[in-house]
């Protein structure tokens, strides 16, 4: 078994790794990091560690939320940095068997086969496996001064 939380970005449901998680967070106030990519919404600090907090929906050039919109941060880390991937919703632990386990349809979206690892078709929706290697690989070029 399998074992992912689930999480909503633009209307889609993907599962990140419950051991990939250190954390989850409320919506955190954030400081503007010059000249970051358009993806890092920028930094916070977490019990006395600096956290990059990267906007998925920028990461994936989907609309920004609407004003109001609630968002929710999970705490990842990667290449031994810590960073906080915002998201839309938090929803639920999944314990799924791993013989369910799919590879990506090639008819999925190249947005979202970017940042997946394979799917899980649940009864009601398809749940894509994020890929948190890939979404923290991003290519933006610096704005020069």
């Amino acid at each position: 078994m399998q074992q992912f939380v689930t999480v909503t970005i633009a209307s889609q449901m993907f599962g990140i790794p419950v051991l990939q998680i250190q954390d989850i967070l409320a919506p955190q106030q954030t400081t503007r990091i010059p000249l970051a990519p358009k993806e890092v919404a920028g930094g916070l600090n977490l019990r006395g560690r600096i956290v990059t907090a990267i906007d998925i929906r920028n990461r994936l050039d989907l609309p920004p939320r609407e004003k109001g919109d609630s968002s929710m941060n999970i705490v990842v880390e990667h290449g031994g940095e810590l960073y906080s991937l915002i998201v839309d919703q938090v929803g639920e632990v999944l314990s799924l068997p791993e013989g369910q386990f799919e590879k990506d349809p090639t008819t999925m979206d190249a947005i979202w086969h970017d940042v997946s690892n394979g799917i899980y078709r649940l009864p009601d929706r398809l749940m894509l496996v994020l890929d948190v290697a890939k979404i923290l690989t991003f290519d933006s070029p610096r704005r020069s001064s």
